[in-house]
């Protein structure tokens, strides 16, 4: 199958119980089908300033924000495939640009600057580590994740993540998924993911059961909550 490189779709975010994730998909079950590879752990290290300058910039919900991260589908080995992703938002719509890499190649690359190809993507990723004056692994974030897909339109897709974790220590994807979990085990977060405007069998659905978009940043939630405990260690004086 071939990787997809390039993603240009609006990204819509729900915040269900696991009820109501059940019930959703009891109501639309004939008009999607599931990703062939069932559930699967996102693992992703999100990388940032040594003052959090993106994630801070991305959650005073500017028109335009972007984040960098390394993500895999599973603890990987050295030969493994991940992807670094290049991840742009502007006024609601998605951007991103992913390079597809073995483990020890995006490694030699993030830690010794050693380029893998010439592709225009790498070079774009390369441009912005720059731009950012030398971006780092800042935090893990991994959760679980089923997905489907729309039976008449391939390019609508919906997930839903549970599981959320996160950790700021060994900052390295082989060093498995684990974390502080910071997302009930009562609840997950649906995404709609759409190349065009939602189909009406779907907004019925959602509307019937009562499902409204909500905002929640897997990276902004973490974030802050190590913020708050920083703020917490120095006697209520916030430290950045």
């Amino acid at each position: 199958m071939k990787i997809q490189t390039v993603f240009e779709r609006t990204e819509k975010k729900y915040i269900l119980t696991m009820d109501q994730r059940r019930m959703l998909l009891k109501t639309i079950d004939e008009k999607i089908r599931e990703d062939q590879y069932g559930e699967s752990t996102v693992c992703s290290l999100y990388f940032d300033t040594d003052d959090y300058r993106l994630i801070r910039t991305s959650l005073e919900k500017p028109s335009y924000k972007e984040k960098l991260r390394l993500r895999s589908y599973f603890t990987p080995k050295s030969e493994s495939n991940v992807f670094l992703e290049l991840k742009k938002k502007y006024n609601g719509v998605v951007y991103k640009r992913r390079q597809t890499l073995s483990y020890s190649q995006a490694m030699a690359y993030l830690n010794n600057g050693k380029m893998p190809n010439q592709s225009q993507i790498m070079k774009e990723i390369d441009w912005t580590i720059e731009h950012y004056e030398g971006l780092k692994p800042k935090m893990f974030i991994g959760y679980d994740r089923t997905a489907f897909y729309s039976k008449e339109d391939e390019n609508l897709r919906l997930t839903f993540d549970k599981n959320v974790r996160f950790r700021t220590e060994q900052l390295d994807l082989a060093s498995g998924s684990y974390g502080e979990v910071i997302l009930s085990p009562n609840l997950c977060i649906m995404e709609i993911k759409a190349l065009y405007a939602m189909p009406l069998w779907l907004t019925e659905a959602l509307t019937k059961l009562n499902i409204y978009p909500g905002s929640f940043s897997k990276y902004g939630t973490a974030y802050t909550i190590t913020e708050e405990r920083k703020t917490q260690r120095n006697g209520g004086k916030h430290c950045a």
